[in-house]
């Protein structure tokens, strides 16, 4: 991504919270927001080897979904893998699917598993439930051919980074009472889960003030909803954190920086999902802001973050895991 920092002071009382080898990409950062300057997302190229483009039927009423395969292998005398549905983030309004394939193919290596990323429609311009109904049919998809992609279908997880780990969770529900896919494994990364985070419900200061804010967080969630968020409801299933009752969701983890806009909120839900008896592996990163690990990827807490959760796939995508 290309970011053009100027040089306007940064408040050192933002900055004393955020761990030491944060700090210089913090302040970099910081200085953008203050002058105005954007990411620009590099023009996705062509595939990387090993991904294949589909393009899935319309389904239900909803329109046809592009879905990307990384390192899928139809071979009957190889044993089936497991499988992981990503969802990428961008705030349910920004992100696209081929931006992440790189990178999906070095974990589907490194975890010997089949990933399936959708394009999924962004709320600007289908609102829910069109951006978790899209993934859904990922997901269905997913379940319904896993013998042509060599998939076990018992070890089909759930993946996504935030408004993706808010997706995620929207679609660990819908799967949970539809009963049509068994989903083994959820893993939510810093995930965008509460309307009401920055509108009905406050921020401490020391959280939101880097990469994802409680304005963005407003504008992300309005076009999600379609209308103001924060009110008194919601559209059934469009916040995860409205959702009273998280019984039967699959086994979960859950990572978020100490002082990301949505650490509040996803310390809450791990707790709900703990009472609801899910079995539920929260890790809470001191001083780590939004998108933290991909932003520096060498700092200890980037890899001790990236470290837990390959860890937590790893075992959820394992086949020796009775189930």
């Amino acid at each position: 991504m290309l970011l053009t920092t100027a040089a306007a002071p940064v408040s050192d009382t933002v900055l004393a919270p955020v761990d030491p080898e944060l700090r210089p990409m913090a302040r970099a950062l910081l200085q953008a927001q203050q002058s105005g300057a954007q990411f620009t997302p590099p023009k996705p190229g062509a595939l990387p080897e090993g991904v294949v483009e589909r393009r899935l039927p319309a389904r239900n009423g909803q329109p046809p979904v592009t879905v990307y395969v990384v390192d899928a292998v139809a071979n009957a005398t190889r044993t089936p893998r497991g499988a992981i549905l990503f969802i990428h983030g961008g705030g349910f309004i920004a992100g696209d699917a081929r931006d992440n394939l790189a990178a999906l193919k070095s974990l589907a290596a490194r975890l010997d598993c089949v990933i399936v990323s959708a394009q999924y429609r962004l709320a600007t311009a289908a609102p829910f439930p069109a951006p978790m109904e899209d993934n859904y049919t990922a997901l269905k998809w997913l379940h319904d051919e896993a013998a042509m992609l060599g998939v076990d279908r018992r070890r089909i997880v759930l993946l996504g980074e935030s408004a993706g780990g808010g997706l995620a969770a929207m679609v660990s529900l819908a799967a949970r009472d539809r009963k049509e896919v068994p989903v083994a494994f959820q893993a939510l990364v810093y995930p965008m889960l509460d309307d009401r985070t920055g509108t009905s419900r406050p921020v401490p200061p020391n959280m939101g003030q880097i990469i994802w804010t409680a304005r963005q967080n407003r504008e992300g969630w309005t076009a999600m909803l379609g209308r103001a968020p924060g009110g008194g409801t919601a559209p059934a299933g469009a916040v995860p954190a409205r959702v009273k009752d998280l019984r039967g969701l699959p086994p979960t983890f859950i990572g978020v920086g100490s002082i990301d806009l949505f650490a509040d909120e996803d310390i809450d839900f791990a707790r709900r999902l703990v009472n609801a008896a899910v079995p539920t592996e929260l890790l809470v990163v001191p001083g780590a802001f939004h998108g933290f690990q991909l932003i520096a990827p060498k700092a200890h807490v980037s890899r001790q973050f990236n470290a837990a959760l390959e860890a937590a796939l790893a075992r959820a995508l394992a086949s020796e895991i009775k189930r």
